[in-house]
């Protein structure tokens, strides 16, 4: 049996769902709205790459690299996004929550934070993790303050980490949350989503 399987995440706000080639029709709308492929800092596929996309990370998915979500708004029913487990190290009980991406109508919403609660949770709880990592580039300063709201310590940069489809080479700011300090983070999102 594989560490992170495939599973089905429900909250109020949203549900993750792992990741299938239907989701692709969905997943075009979603990045169509804001125009989510043109933000230079980040590597969100163009409408006509989804489908590509889609297949790449199930063939991830197969190879237990990762684990991938397209996220539905519960509200509305629609395909709003995708996230994902990446960097999964069974060994040492630690993964990474990255490659998030939402359609506009969805940023700055209780999704997000739903949705980070979902997967902390299951990584914690039964997956019993000891540590999830989070990263993000060293320009996007909108994804560290968001992270930083979810309880996450900064670990560190990584210096000319990753060469970026454009050629630029990215720094990127590491984070993580210990399980030793999830219960607090976990009644910090909690309380996030009851103000929403």
């Amino acid at each position: 049996m594989a560490f992170v399987e495939p599973i089905m995440l429900t909250g109020r706000y949203a549900a993750l769902e792992p990741l299938d080639i239907k989701h692709a029709a969905g997943l075009e709308e979603a990045v169509m709205d804001g125009e989510l492929w043109k933000l230079w800092f980040t590597a969100i596929p163009a409408p006509e790459e989804v489908a590509e996309f889609v297949e790449q990370l199930l063939s991830e998915r197969a190879q237990g690299k990762s684990m991938a979500f397209a996220v539905r708004d519960n509200k509305s029913g629609k395909i709003v996004g995708s996230t994902r487990y990446l960097n999964i190290d069974a060994g040492n009980r630690r993964l990474e929550i990255g490659g998030t991406w939402y359609a506009a109508r969805a940023q700055r919403t209780a999704i997000n934070t739903e949705c980070k609660l979902l997967l902390l949770t299951h990584a914690f709880e039964a997956l019993d993790c000891i540590a999830v990592e989070f990263r993000t580039d060293w320009l996007n300063q909108r994804s560290q303050a968001a992270i930083e709201r979810l309880g996450a310590k900064r670990d560190g940069v990584l210096r000319n980490h990753r060469i970026m489809p454009d050629g630029r080479i990215r720094d990127t700011v590491c984070y993580s949350i210990l399980r030793n300090e999830w219960n607090g983070v976990k009644i910090n999102l909690q309380h996030k989503l009851e103000r929403d």
